[in-house]
């Protein structure tokens, strides 16, 4: 790696960080000796990026440090070609559009020397054999969730039975071969997974949720890690 894209890649790790970095830690990421990170951070600070810290105790960037949002690395535009051709073969229309025009985006803000590893990167995602189906639903689905509006289901689960559910949606969650709706359902009084294909009618409700997102989705993620844990420690059978 470059004197010059390691420099860049501190600051990348110190900005992604809330606490203090340790120069082991940032040795190990960049696969460098701490003496060579010690040696960095001092140029750093040299020229005037508000790097504060000592050694044994951490470093942190100053929050008001601003730089270009658009100075990536390599490596970095290669992930988002990755991501963007994933989104692009597996969401429905609307998203495989706005997956496409961020690489213009991003093409058109590079410069020109680092425009190959979009035009030719070295990575690429499978496409599917059968293309995603190009509907509204998904769109309704990420409108609602935006909006934090309730959702009115007409729900058909695994054995055929339809019911007619209020959800309040969590995340759109998308996978290789499914798409699946996470939200709190009233009918069940528990979170539940939704599978987009079983979904026969969907409606946004004018009843807004009577959580905060972030506060629903913490919710979600403490039932998903008790159930994860449920599962693991069910005795296996002989």
């Amino acid at each position: 790696m470059r004197r010059a894209d390691r420099l860049f890649q501190i600051i990348q790790i110190l900005r992604r960080s809330d606490r203090p970095v340790t120069a082991a830690a940032i040795a190990e990421e960049l696969e460098v000796s701490k003496r060579t990170v010690y040696r960095d951070i001092a140029d750093l600070i040299g020229q005037r990026v508000p790097v504060q810290g000592e050694a044994g105790f951490g470093f942190v960037l100053d929050r008001s440090y601003e730089m270009p949002p658009l100075m990536l690395t390599a490596d970095e535009i290669e992930a988002a070609v990755l991501g963007a051709q994933w989104v692009s073969a597996h969401s429905d229309r609307l998203l495989a559009n706005a997956a496409r025009d961020l690489l213009v985006k991003i093409a058109a803000a590079i410069p020109q020397e680092l425009r190959p590893f979009i035009a030719e990167a070295s990575v690429a995602a499978r496409q599917p054999l059968v293309p995603e189906p190009a509907d509204a639903l998904a769109a309704t689905l990420r409108q609602s969730i935006r909006d934090r509006r309730k959702l009115r289901l007409i729900y058909r689960d695994g054995t055929g039975n339809v019911t007619d559910r209020v959800v309040w949606p969590v995340t759109l969650g998308y996978a290789e071969t499914s798409r699946l709706l996470i939200g709190w359902c009233e009918l069940r009084q528990g979170f539940r997974h939704f599978r987009c294909e079983r979904i026969e009618r969907v409606e946004i409700l004018d009843e807004p949720i009577g959580l905060r997102l972030d506060e629903l989705r913490r919710r979600w993620q403490r039932w998903r890690s008790e159930a994860l844990t449920a599962l693991r420690t069910v005795p296996r059978q002989s």
